[in-house]
């Protein structure tokens, strides 16, 4: 009998065990002016399940002190996944600091304008949620807020917004956006020019101190996770450039000799993707790893105590092979 009971206890322990482990729903983003859905992305976004695809359709800045729309998304074939497109527009912050609080409404509707405009020429369906990424600060949460507020009531749809790691940690300056749901970007930890050893994309350390209260959040949320890589190059002058999706097994030692683990200079003149660098430029390479990347699930499923997607930056060819499905359940 005794032996019977310890075994119901192992079997629910187990259960219990299995039960703390929650699955999370997958989805993507999409983040290029010229599309191209193939079939890489095809397969991950159908074996992994992938009902939503985020889609940036366009970005809003400054010109001549004007906000301008920039980098439209090209023709998009809707039929290239069954999925819902969520749009995304991305508003640069200094949008924010260049006019005034009245002016945001004028924004709102004309942005507004443009994602109707675009989701209907690409017949991409008519969208419950718009989705708005800007990383706001304490000095433009007033017109940033107010233009969420003018948005959804002149769009008449469910108004979303990005997180960024800063405006968790120091939410009593940035303020809680006035959103129906917020996107957090787990990434992005850092700045790349910085060069202070850290991986700028994805520093567990510094997640975990700016996320330490992420539980008690405010709004509904869900999870954006990076699976991109780039190199990270530096001229004579200092200067930086980013080439995206570089991995260090694409960097010959016969040009590229190695520093340390993540870094290298160059030895020749060469190209790398398409752009001319110069011998003694230096490379640091950054990227995610799927060891990384569980590490920061497992963090934040402690931390979270609710249900969540995850939403992967983002769908493409360059980045996807380096994952198996399983990894990014």
């Amino acid at each position: 009998m005794r032996h019977l009971l310890s075994l119901i206890l192992i079997c629910i322990f187990l259960l219990s065990s299995c039960e703390d482990r929650k699955t999370h729903p997958v989805q993507f983003y999409y983040w290029k002016s010229k599309t191209r859905i193939g079939e890489t992305e095809k397969q991950f976004f159908e074996q992994l399940g992938a009902t939503r695809l985020y889609l940036r359709l366009f970005d809003v800045d400054i010109q001549k002190g004007i906000p301008q729309p920039q980098a439209a998304i090209r023709s998009f074939d809707a039929k290239a996944l069954p999925a819902e497109y969520i749009p995304v527009v991305f508003i640069t912050n200094r949008t924010f600091t260049h006019i005034s609080v009245t002016d945001t409404d004028k924004l709102a509707k004309d942005v507004f304008a443009l994602v109707r405009k675009i989701m209907s020429d690409n017949q991409l369906g008519d969208p419950e949620e718009i989705q708005i990424d800007c990383d706001w600060t304490a000095t433009t949460k007033d017109r940033f807020f107010r233009f969420l507020d003018t948005f959804r009531t002149v769009s008449g749809k469910k108004t979303t917004c990005t997180l960024r790691l800063h405006q968790v940690k120091y939410r009593d300056e940035t303020g809680v956006p006035p959103a129906d749901k917020v996107y957090l970007m787990a990434y992005a930890t850092s700045s790349p020019v910085e060069n202070d050893g850290k991986n700028s994309i994805l520093d567990l350390t510094l997640l975990k101190d700016y996320l330490g209260d992420i539980g008690n959040y405010p709004l509904d949320f869900d999870v954006a996770l990076p699976l991109y890589s780039w190199a990270v190059v530096t001229n004579h002058l200092g200067r930086t450039k980013l080439i995206n999706g570089v991995t260090k097994e694409e960097l010959p030692d016969k040009i590229y000799r190695k520093t340390d683990e993540h870094s290298f200079e160059l030895q020749e003149d060469t190209f790398l993707r398409g752009i001319y660098l110069n011998r003694g430029f230096r490379i640091r390479v950054e990227h995610i790893s799927p060891e990384l990347l569980q590490e920061a699930k497992d963090f934040l499923s402690k931390k979270i105590n609710k249900r969540y997607n995850y939403i992967y930056y983002h769908l493409d060819s360059l980045f996807l092979p380096r994952f198996s499905p399983e990894d990014l359940q």
